[in-house]
């Protein structure tokens, strides 16, 4: 596992495709019926009027250059691009298929786009690809008499064209990691389908780590993978292995106007501080309209990510979990021996830490303003007398001046260990 991973907290990852002409979700609208299984507010169309739209697809306003800038004044350290849904159209030029970017009127290779610009901010690429694909003869493909999507109701292959399916799917997979140089991680996702002996998983695996030996694998090739990803909420303990938590803006992956539940500014900060303070990361999604641009809503959050990152940052990237929940009022986080702790509810007067060093710490300071704040400490009767680095409480005092309206941080130095 890359120590880079585990350290970068924050990353991007970008939903799109050639359905998002029509603004609706990737892939499952062809798969659903009205109220059936499948993403949020998930639109329904027939297998033929989804894929029609791959024959117009020309996002003129696609600009990987100032998406790559977004992330990097969001903090974030890593993206991670949909190369290939579910519904079997490649964001990339491969000799594999004709059902690619290639052969829209577009043309140019969006994913060669995205790992330059990405790479030339100095973030880590990471590379989506779904295993199922809806589209591909040989997977076999989906079609309406398959409707609704649902558990042991998708198509079954044939031996023979399951492993036709399979060179094309090892294909495609070492095109992604020997034409667009070092990549960092590899998504996958669809895998529920098949078992990992009908995606010859242990073999997939293998050539992946072949090709790119420093590459960080999710968990979602069956029985492989480096790090555990929950999708859409925030695991209340922190898990046994390295994780991730993937989430949206709105409740929709791809751009979906009919989608108006956008999370706040604050709601999203405050999802970043718990999963900073828990060691995990946050992917947090984006999804490019049809044209290639971002929507408003997203923009708007996006800015307001980065302003905050911009006084706080320090406090997440890099960082590992800081004290123990019950030890302060919100999550925290680590550096050395400076700690973080992340007010997501707004201080009367102070805060209270408690069962740290209290002789131990030097300074306490507005992360965001560098203000130094005023504390005292209170440590048990004997303790008082007797014992030279006793665990006690500390309070700081929290004027209304530095209160961030979004999240406040402390940074707290201590000499040496805090508790």
């Amino acid at each position: 596992m890359s120590g880079w991973f585990e350290a970068a907290r924050f990353g991007m990852f970008i939903h799109w495709g050639h359905s998002s002409q029509r603004g609706i979700e990737l892939s499952w609208p062809m798969a659903v019926r009205s109220g059936s299984f499948g993403p949020a507010q998930t639109a329904e169309l027939t297998v033929d009027e989804y894929h029609a739209t791959a024959r117009t697809f020309d996002p003129q306003h696609w600009d990987a250059r100032d998406l790559a800038r977004r992330a990097k004044a969001c903090g974030m350290q890593y993206g991670v691009f949909t190369t290939k849904h579910h519904d079997g159209f490649s964001m990339f030029h491969t000799t594999h298929s004709d059902f690619s970017i290639e052969h829209a009127p577009f043309r140019r290779d969006i994913v060669r786009e995205y790992v330059d610009a990405f790479r030339a901010e100095g973030l880590r690429v990471g590379l989506y690809y779904s295993l199922s694909d809806w589209h591909h003869p040989d997977y076999p493909a989906l079609t309406e008499a398959d409707k609704p999507y649902g558990v042991n109701r998708w198509p079954k292959a044939q031996p023979a064209t399951w492993e036709r399916y399979l060179e094309f799917l090892f294909g495609q997979i070492r095109e992604l990691l020997t034409n667009y140089g070092q990549i960092d991680l590899i998504w996958f996702d669809g895998g529920w389908e098949r078992s990992p002996e009908q995606w010859r998983a242990a073999e997939l695996a293998k050539m992946i780590r072949d090709l790119q030996p420093g590459i960080v694998m999710n968990n979602r090739l069956p029985g492989q993978g480096d790090y555990e990803t929950p999708e859409q909420f925030v695991p209340p303990q922190p898990l046994a292995r390295p994780w991730e938590t993937c989430m949206t803006l709105n409740e929709s992956w791809a751009w979906n106007p009919a989608d108006t539940a956008w999370k706040s500014p604050r709601r999203l900060i405050h999802t970043l501080c718990e999963v900073a303070g828990k060691g995990g990361n946050l992917l947090l999604n984006v999804g490019p309209t049809g044209d290639g641009s971002l929507p408003q809503e997203a923009v708007e959050r996006l800015d307001a990510i980065a302003g905050w990152m911009a006084r706080n940052g320090e406090s997440i990237a890099g960082t590992v979990p800081g004290l123990a929940p019950w030890q302060c009022y919100g999550p925290s986080t680590r550096r050395s021996s400076r700690v973080y702790v992340h007010l997501l509810m707004r201080p009367y007067d102070s805060v209270t830490l408690r069962g740290v060093r209290t002789r131990r710490l030097r300074t306490a300071r507005a992360l965001s303003t560098g203000e130094e704040l005023r504390f005292t400490s209170r440590v048990g009767v004997i303790d008082a007398m007797f014992n030279p680095d006793p665990l006690g409480e500390i309070t700081i005092e929290t004027p209304a001046r530095i209160i961030d309206e979004h999240a406040t941080v402390l940074a707290l130095d201590f000499e040496g260990e805090p508790a």
